[in-house]
């Protein structure tokens, strides 16, 4: 099996904790996080098949720049709580339209919706395979 066939069926995508690798488990971490503070459109994006900058993007939408804050924090305070990681960059929380929070085998996109639209990650990474975070099932969702 090729490992992007894994990515084939967002349903079928980390079907069991114990089978998830460090970068899965990352990626989910930081898109729960995200979803916590009622973070927009969140998606994954896979890229260990097309690029060799991370495993995965999690990309996601704040409303506003005091929401796009409350995101990235909330990612590094589950990141760090969970996983026992701190980013190894962070790049625009003085001006909170686009944070960027690089922990390695996965970057976070925290992104204003006019950000977001205007530079199009997904568009620029289509050839990565997309993962909806709200497709995948409740007890990936959860981590239950």
């Amino acid at each position: 099996m090729r490992e992007t066939d894994r990515f084939d069926n967002a349903t079928a995508l980390f079907p069991n904790v114990h089978e998830q690798t460090d970068s899965e488990r990352l990626a989910l971490t930081i898109a729960r996080a995200a979803d916590d503070r009622k973070a927009g459109d969140i998606i994954l994006l896979y890229l260990r098949d097309v690029s060799y900058l991370a495993d995965f993007f999690t990309v996601a939408t704040g409303y506003s720049r005091a929401q796009v804050k409350a995101i990235a924090d909330s990612i590094q305070e589950r990141v760090a709580e969970d996983l026992h990681q701190q980013p190894l960059r962070v790049e625009g929380q003085s001006d909170r339209s686009w944070i960027l929070l690089d922990y390695g085998d996965a970057i976070a996109h925290v992104m204003l919706e006019e950000e977001r639209e205007f530079y199009n990650i997904e568009a620029f990474w289509g050839h990565a395979d997309r993962i909806e975070f709200a497709a995948l099932p409740d007890c990936v969702r959860t981590g239950a």
